[in-house]
């Protein structure tokens, strides 16, 4: 029936086919649910409209200092934002669906099942192709622990009904730091716990001690080493979280962020011969070729990277591959990435412990200051940046940055890192003035202590 059968309308899914039938391809889309997937629905866009969302407190409260007098006590209308933010979404998913329209791609609605290397089925019809793309994404995981039935996930969160006054987070990654910051921003008493001994595993280590500063300033209660144990429903209403220290937290809403599970329950891979991992994602090759020829996967599914824009990236490739004459692979290395705390984290390239691993000694930039606008404030709040180098080669290796900017000034490290940038090239930049991204190109001290 068609050359290209693509499972899943998220971000991979789309770029792929969308790209696939600009070559020329005949296509099909399959999907059961909103078109956009998790990026679109329930992750990247909802979340930073709500991040967004949980600074105007602060704004408000900051204004004063510049001479604003905001007259009455600012009071907050969830259920309109949560209304505005579904109506954008539900404009999006509509974006998304034409795109794949007006490129000529078929789209075939319901869930996608597997028969065998050519044929999948969609309720009692069935579909075939010379190549099947399995790009159904990942789905939140909550733990096994008795009264786990009370607690919501990330794809609940963004349509709770109210403001929940307590909130509990549990997890240590994106996105229970994400909504530790975003609740906390919107006036929710926090409490996060973390199994592990610090948060953001894989993140330089300066990036993660920052952060658990800044949190702590602004009253969260991060507790690292303890766990969830047992959930309850109160009298009340409320939940009772029983953690493996013994103690308990009493909370309106507990949320697991405790990773992500590749969506391939139901999908008929082992049936139809596709190789799994222990986690359920799609075992591929570098050609993103799964072990049953003619089907192919990328995005979250295969979890390597679980970035909309490596999703982008693997679609947009294996399109050109298969059908427009143009062979690559996907680039892994240094990809730079945002996390969209409070403040935002900035990071791309090595870390400061990967690098010393690799390269031995390694020379370290840092500097921490106020930002501008808070020298009248006088909140708190720091920045962090620091730049990992290679003294053998010059080469910038790692850029790490904490504070208000550092998702729009990453964007572009992560330009100078592909670009192979020496610490001569930043020195001999001139800096943009004042501007806390001028920092990088000032520092000219080493440092030796950790923070």
């Amino acid at each position: 029936d068609f050359d290209y059968l693509v499972i899943g309308a998220g971000s991979g899914g789309v770029r792929s086919s969308r790209i696939a039938a600009t070559h020329g391809a005949k296509v099909a889309v399959i999907e059961d649910g909103a078109f956009g997937g998790t990026c679109v629905n329930v992750g990247c866009v909802p979340k930073k409209l709500m991040s967004y969302g949980s600074h105007y407190a602060h704004d408000f409260h900051d204004a004063a200092a510049y001479g604003w007098d905001v007259e009455k006590q600012p009071t907050l209308a969830w259920s309109r934002f949560i209304e505005n933010k579904n109506a954008e979404i539900l404009r999006l998913n509509g974006i998304y669906e034409n795109l794949l329209a007006k490129a000529g791609v078929t789209i075939i609605k319901g869930r996608g099942k597997i028969v065998d290397g050519h044929t999948v089925a969609v309720g009692d019809k069935k579909y075939t192709a010379k190549i099947i793309l399995i790009a159904v994404g990942s789905w939140p995981h909550i733990p096994d622990i008795p009264g786990k039935e009370l607690a919501i996930t990330s794809n609940e969160a963004f349509y709770l009904p109210d403001l929940p006054k307590r909130v509990l987070v549990v997890g240590g990654g994106y996105i229970a730091v994400e909504f530790a910051g975003i609740f906390n921003g919107y006036g929710s008493k926090v409490t996060l716990l973390y199994r592990g001994e610090l948060w953001l595993r894989g993140f330089d280590d300066d990036v993660r001690k920052h952060l658990h500063e800044e949190y702590t300033k602004q009253g969260i209660d991060v507790r690292f080493q303890t766990n969830a144990a047992r959930l309850e429903k109160a009298a009340d209403g409320s939940i009772r979280a029983t953690l493996t220290d013994g103690s308990v937290v009493e909370a309106d809403v507990v949320m697991f962020a405790t990773g992500r599970v590749p969506k391939t329950p139901g999908l008929g891979c082992e049936e139809a011969g596709i190789k799994l991992d222990a986690e359920g994602a799609v075992v591929v090759g570098e050609d993103l070729a799964t072990s049953l020829p003619s089907v192919y996967a990328v995005g979250d599914v295969i979890n390597r990277l679980q970035l909309t824009p490596v999703a982008l990236a693997e679609g947009h490739c294996l399109a050109d591959t298969l059908f427009g004459g143009k062979p690559r692979k996907t680039d892994y290395t240094d990809v730079p990435t945002a996390v969209f705390s409070h403040p935002p984290i900035g990071t791309v390239g090595l870390t400061e412990q990967e690098a010393r691993a690799r390269h031995g000694d390694v020379h370290i930039y840092r500097t921490s200051f106020r930002e501008m606008k808070h020298t009248l404030t006088k909140r708190e709040t720091k920045t962090l940046m620091k730049l990992v180098v290679d003294p053998a080669t010059d080469k910038v290796l790692g850029v790490h940055l904490v504070g208000a900017d550092a998702a729009e000034i990453i964007q572009l490290a992560g330009v100078c890192i592909k670009a192979g940038a020496t610490k001569a090239h930043f020195d001999s930049t001139i800096g943009v003035h004042p501007t806390a991204a001028e920092e990088l190109v000032t520092m000219r001290t080493r440092v030796t202590s950790a923070l």
